[in-house]
C-alpha cells in the first residue's frame, strides 16, 4: 500500500502526466490509469454494481483517452475523470431500464466452480454490497472507495477533488447508516 506522501507526490504530478497524454504518450496515459482506475472503478461499482463496473470502467477509459484533448485545464483531471464516470454509470443504468429483463436464472455453464470458503466470501462481499447500496450516492461513493478499492481518505480526496473533511464526513456518516442495515442482514 503507498504511503500518504507517495499519493499527494503523484497527485501533484497529474497535470504532467495529462499534459504529456495530450500529445499523445500512451505511458503517461497507462500511469493515469493506474492512478485512477480504482476511483474510476469504485465509481462505478457504487452506481452500478459488480457486474458492470469491469466494463464500464475500461470503456471509460477508452472514451476518455479519446477525448482527452478536449480538456483544457489539466489539472481539471480528476474532476472531469470522476464526473465522466459518474455520467458513465447514469447512462448504464438509463439503457438497462430500456431493455427487455432477461430471465434471472444464472448461468451456470459459464461459471467455474468454487471453493466453499471462496464462494462464501464471493457471497458476502455481494451482501455487504447490497447494504451499501441501499445509501446515498454520496455515502455509497466514499465508502466503495474506502472499503473495496481500500483508497485511504487523504487518496479518496486527492482524487475525487473532495476536501478532506468532507471525505471524513461521508465516511463517519455512511459507516453509521451501514452498520444497522448489516446487522439486519446478519452480517459482522
Amino acid at each position: 500500500m503507498q504511503q500518504v506522501t507517495d499519493s499527494a507526490d503523484a497527485t501533484s504530478d497529474i497535470p504532467a502526466l495529462v499534459a504529456a497524454a495530450q500529445r499523445g504518450e500512451e505511458a503517461a496515459f497507462s500511469q493515469l490509469y493506474r492512478e485512477f482506475g480504482r476511483v474510476v472503478h469504485g465509481i462505478l461499482l457504487a452506481r452500478c454494481g459488480p457486474d458492470a463496473a469491469d466494463d464500464l470502467t475500461q470503456e471509460l477509459f477508452m472514451r476518455a483517452f479519446q477525448r482527452l484533448s478536449e480538456l483544457q485545464d489539466p489539472a481539471a483531471f480528476p474532476g472531469w475523470l470522476c464526473t465522466a464516470a459518474r455520467n458513465a454509470s447514469v447512462d448504464h443504468l438509463r439503457a438497462a431500464q430500456r431493455r427487455p429483463q432477461p430471465s434471472e436464472l444464472p448461468d451456470i455453464a459459464t461459471e467455474a466452480p468454487a471453493p466453499d470458503d471462496r464462494l462464501a466470501q464471493q457471497e458476502a462481499a455481494r451482501s455487504v454490497l447490497a447494504c451499501i447500496a441501499k445509501l446515498s450516492a454520496t455515502y455509497r461513493e466514499t465508502l466503495v472507495l474506502r472499503l473495496v478499492e481500500g483508497l485511504t481518505g487523504p487518496e479518496i480526496a486527492a482524487r475525487t477533488g473532495m476536501t478532506h473533511g468532507s471525505v471524513r464526513v461521508n465516511l463517519t456518516r455512511g459507516m453509521s447508516q451501514l452498520r444497522p442495515l448489516l446487522t439486519e442482514a446478519g452480517l459482522p
